[in-house]
């Protein structure tokens, strides 16, 4: 009786302890003087529901009307519970992310290069193992680099047009899968060096695991964050934030492309081809991250996993939501489809990687279409230093996780004026130099700006001259009269199907 006793009251006093540490938690931002938002959760603080009935997006959003309706440039909130600051002002934005780089470089995310080798893709690493793995990976995402790749895009977009021919009068024919399967096939194509071919059979392995890598519940968005900040205990349990059947698919995937290439010196103008060059003599670093021109096997899978990820949804979304906007606008759509035939007519009917990223209208709708439909809403990052920010009185401490929501600015009408109209004259010259240019922030900015911005414009921009030169779309019954977002998914992707009729040109 008196051990249960002693159990009881054991097991009570831990989680008056737990409860205790839990609340001091949420007076973090008060004892630092510093305005926060209201009644927080006691575990999931101001993101209750993430993952799960929320987005992202949606939560920051909230966030980011209540400080700003209040005039603060920057407020505090409680991330679960981790104490974390939202950047509200673009100015702010400006000294996280370029101004004050030095303590602002890193992410925050949990990152294990050794126990979870496919999650130190060079978007997670920190300090100066970013530093060197960005300078390994900077030389393979030049213009010239991808006028390299452009030929593998655009023969994996040749297949999209044939599988659309085909298939356009169907009725059951759904746009989102469609577009996932082109994006799927060239990153397969460019990374991997393999034919996929998920367009014409979408049950494929390939497919299945890439879809997998992009489910994010609740609790595998607080292993990111809160492994961020405990990355040290994490490391020691052996947390995994890349699930362990995906890890393994592309960790061999990986290893087999790299073996094949070495047996059969077999070269491809692919992104694979590109890591292979990086390495020191032909050989694989000994250690992670170590300084030298080598890359480990590990390395090489984590880069292969990330230009997946980061290329196959974002893109596939991107083309989804310009397709769907085009079709509510038919007008936009022919001024579009006129400046595309007009630009290959003058190069001889070939589709160059010139002609496609000289198009001025085609380079604003797709500007358009990332300023309402970012992929990536919000940017994070965690201060090295105590920082006070400028002309203010708000100083934060050293280890502060940052958050900008890159989503509420781009739908702030004081950014861009009646924020829900669809309109490409946004990002004619004359009007951004009116706009303060850390309020658009599609790709992030500065030193950490998106590595692979080059081939995802590319990869999008080669998808949507593709369909818009060969087909019409326009909405029917089935379109839907507002995009809801997939709250299940890391990046702003459509929750439900999309259904057009089409008519090949």
């Amino acid at each position: 009786m008196e051990l249960v006793t002693l159990i009881i009251s054991a097991f009570l006093g831990l989680v008056a302890l737990v409860y205790y540490y839990l609340r001091r938690q949420q007076q973090h931002w008060c004892k630092h003087g510093i305005p926060d938002a209201p009644k927080p959760h006691l575990l999931f603080g101001n993101v209750s529901g993430i993952g799960r009935t929320a987005h992202t997006y949606t939560l920051l959003q909230g966030l980011y009307w209540d400080f700003k309706r209040r005039g603060l440039p920057i407020g505090g909130f409680m991330n679960f519970f981790q104490p974390a600051i939202l950047v509200v002002d673009p100015e702010m934005s400006k000294s996280v992310l370029v101004r004050d780089f030095n303590v602002f470089h890193d992410r925050g995310i949990y990152v294990d290069t050794v126990g979870d080798p496919v999650s130190g893709g060079l978007f997670s690493l920190e300090g100066v193992q970013w530093k060197v793995m960005r300078q390994k990976l900077t030389s393979t995402f030049t213009s010239g680099k991808m006028k390299y790749m452009f030929g593998s895009v655009l023969s994996v977009a040749q297949e999209l047009k044939a599988f659309m021919v085909e298939n356009c009068h169907r009725e059951d024919l759904e746009l989102k899968n469609i577009l996932q399967r082109f994006t799927m096939d060239v990153i397969g194509n460019v990374a991997f060096g393999i034919e996929c071919n998920t367009i014409r059979c979408p049950d494929s392995e390939f497919r299945t695991m890439g879809n997998k890598a992009f489910e994010f519940d609740t609790v595998r968005i607080f292993k990111f964050f809160v492994g961020g900040k405990y990355m040290t205990l994490a490391r020691r349990i052996g947390m995994k934030v890349v699930q362990e059947d995906v890890a393994s698919f592309f960790m061999n995937l990986a290893r087999s492309t790299v073996r094949l290439r070495e047996n059969s010196d077999t070269k491809r103008n692919d992104f694979m081809n590109l890591l292979l060059e990086v390495r020191n003599n032909g050989k694989f670093s000994s250690e992670p991250n170590s300084g030298g021109e080598g890359l480990t096997m590990g390395e090489i899978a984590a880069q292969c996993f990330l230009f997946f990820t980061a290329g196959f949804e974002t893109s596939s979304s991107t083309i989804n939501f310009c397709l769907y906007e085009l079709a509510m606008n038919p007008e936009l759509q022919e001024r579009l489809r006129s400046e595309i035939v007009d630009a290959i007519t003058k190069d001889n009917g070939k589709v160059t990687y010139d002609t496609i990223m000289g198009m001025d209208l085609l380079e604003r709708v797709v500007n358009e279409t990332l300023r309402k439909y970012p992929p990536v809403d919000n940017l994070f990052r965690v201060s090295n230093a105590r920082y006070t920010f400028p002309n203010t009185k708000y100083t934060i401490p050293a280890g502060t996780f940052l958050q900008i929501p890159v989503y509420a600015m781009h739908h702030d009408p004081e950014h861009f004026p009646e924020p829900d109209r669809f309109n490409p004259d946004r990002f004619l010259p004359e009007v951004m130099k009116s706009r303060h240019p850390f309020a658009y922030l599609p790709f992030g900015e500065g030193p950490r700006i998106c590595i692979g911005m080059r081939f995802g414009l590319m990869q999008t921009k080669i998808g949507l001259v593709t369909m818009l030169r060969n087909f019409r779309f326009s909405p029917n019954a089935k379109t839907p009269r507002k995009m809801e977002f997939d709250p299940k998914v890391f990046v702003i992707s459509p929750k439900m199907g999309l259904y057009l009729d089409i008519k090949p040109l």
